[in-house]
């Protein structure tokens, strides 16, 4: 049998340096590959986001990238500081503050000293080991085609996810218009090491990238059936194109990706049969009966999910810590029609629950509080819900009235005995997406999609809508926390910090050929 030598290297770098000083700087590991059962094994170690559940946030772990861009969570409009008591310098609301407030250098510690951005490091790492899977996988010539298939489907869609995610934390967003132009992130798609400087590649390009990334992974995983959630399959990989679609404007396109994963199968959870508390028994006749979660494995809308969880650690229900709590703007959208209409949207009780400490605050149950109970993480999960909005949104883009049926057979899910509000039916034109948009932010929140939602609809061209968001900053208290001021970031266009700075050390590293974004504003807040 042929041997296939696979030189992976692992780097802070992550294949982005010159390889004179990489090779010297970093380490690297040779792995012999002989089969795709062997790729399959780098795959699952180092292509696929490192899955795990911490039931503690540290500055250490949180800096050493333990988790994935858990920050990316709270810098939108859908969580809100709260604190109850003293907290300490381990919270993850004392640690987070630099993202909560938009600051200038958002990496950095409580005491204001910046460290090495994280997140950037592990996206490209990723990346790295999926360009050696996608070259070899197509010299396996002696493996079945379903093998070969399943691995480079795989590895293609996860690679365009990293892209994915990478241009839309560190560049601006896609605008027809201007993406020729706009700088994207540098796009590395070879196994080898090259030895040059790295530049940014247009924000064009690296949507073109990700678009044949997830094309071909949509054709080489079709028929192939996973066992598991933790493993890409083909529906997956049709709503994740579709939203790149509607990120690019790309209406008929979004509809006919969003259309195709249906027509696999994308099944609703009907909330009318949810259990949203846990039922305590104690006898064979009356057992215990634990708590239903939408994000869980036992959910028939999650289809995906990788990596790490940070919503049991930012909304941690412990009266003794700072954390967060659901903004009160987003838990009101789910009551806004309850009276006008007498209607009743289920998602209050059966995605959110009263904290112990003080009922007048919720908490996000998404997925359960506890680590042991968490098995879908929130920094990426893909979902049959999102299939119906990103063709429903696409569909009111183009002023096809079938857009108004197509979000009722989600809210016919969600609202109890299926009686959804009458209001929808009368709504047409920039009316129709602004409901639409609602409800995008009433079904995905926390799962990270309200962040990059609000910079796309900010430079939409046909209904463009730009929000200004402030923050309330809270200190310790007795009781309550003490409101120590307000951050305010503007609208996108008149604000730098709707774009992540490009690390220093990558900066510094390519010799000035990688170009950071624009300077973020100063926006001093109180100290902790």
């Amino acid at each position: 049998m042929r041997t296939f030598n696979l030189l992976l290297v692992i780097t802070g770098c992550l294949l982005l340096g010159a390889c004179g000083d990489f090779l010297k700087e970093y380490s690297k590991e040779l792995t012999y590959a002989q089969s795709c059962k062997d790729l399959d094994e780098i795959l699952i170690g180092n292509g696929y986001f490192t899955s795990g559940v911490s039931s503690t946030f540290t500055a250490s772990s949180f800096q050493k990238g333990t988790f994935y861009y858990p920050w990316l969570q709270v810098m939108d409009d859908d969580l809100e500081e709260y604190s109850f008591g003293e907290f300490g310098t381990g919270t993850a609301l004392y640690n987070l503050r630099p993202f909560y407030a938009w600051q200038q250098v958002p990496f950095q510690d409580p005491k204001g000293l910046p460290f090495d951005d994280p997140t950037w490091k592990k996206l490209y790492e990723h990346i790295g080991y999926l360009n050696v899977i996608i070259a070899q996988v197509k010299e396996f010539t002696h493996e079945p085609e379903e093998d070969r298939n399943r691995v480079q489907g795989e590895a293609e869609f996860l690679r365009g996810a990293c892209y994915y995610l990478l241009v839309n934390m560190y560049a601006k967003p896609y605008v027809k218009a201007s993406a020729k132009d706009d700088l994207g992130v540098p796009l590395n798609v070879t196994e080898k090491i090259e030895d040059k400087y790295f530049s940014r590649d247009k924000v064009a390009d690296v949507y073109e990238q990700i678009v044949r990334d997830l094309k071909n992974a949509t054709e080489h995983l079709e028929g192939i059936q996973q066992s598991t959630i933790y493993r890409v399959n083909a529906k997956t990989a049709h709503i994740l194109l579709s939203r790149v679609y509607l990120y690019m404007g790309e209406w008929e396109l979004a509809i006919a990706e969003s259309e195709k994963a249906i027509a696999l199968g994308c099944p609703l959870w009907d909330l009318n049969d949810f259990n949203a508390t846990d039922i305590k028994g104690g006898s064979s006749s009356a057992p215990y009966t634990k708590a239903n979660y939408m994000n869980s494995t036992g959910s028939p809308e999650v289809l995906f999910t990788q990596g790490t969880n940070a919503m049991n650690l930012l909304t941690n229900d412990n009266s003794d810590k700072g954390r967060y709590r659901v903004s009160d703007e987003l838990f009101a959208l789910y009551r806004k029609y309850n009276e006008l209409e007498q209607v009743r949207d289920l998602r209050d009780t059966c995605y959110f629950t009263p904290a112990i400490s003080n009922t007048a605050y919720r908490y996000s149950r998404k997925n359960g509080s506890l680590a042991q109970e968490i098995d879908v993480f929130d920094c990426f999960v893909v979902r049959t819900a999102e299939a119906y909005l990103n063709k429903a949104e696409a569909e009111a883009m183009l002023e096809r009235p079938e857009a108004v049926g197509t979000i009722k057979i989600l809210l016919e899910n969600r609202f109890q005995n299926g009686k959804t509000p009458n209001v929808i039916d009368g709504l047409n034109g920039k009316e129709l997406v602004r409901f639409i948009r609602e409800e995008r932010r009433r079904e995905l929140c926390f799962e990270c999609h309200r962040w990059f939602d609000l910079r796309r609809y900010a430079v939409c061209e046909k209904y463009p809508e730009m929000k200004e968001i402030t923050h309330k900053l809270l200190g310790p208290g007795i009781a309550e926390g003490v409101l120590m001021g307000d951050a305010v970031l503007k609208e996108y266009g008149k604000d730098a910090a709707w774009v992540m700075p490009i690390p220093t050390y990558e900066i510094d590293f390519n010799k000035g050929n990688m170009v950071d974004n624009e300077e973020r504003p100063d926006r001093p807040i109180p100290s902790l």
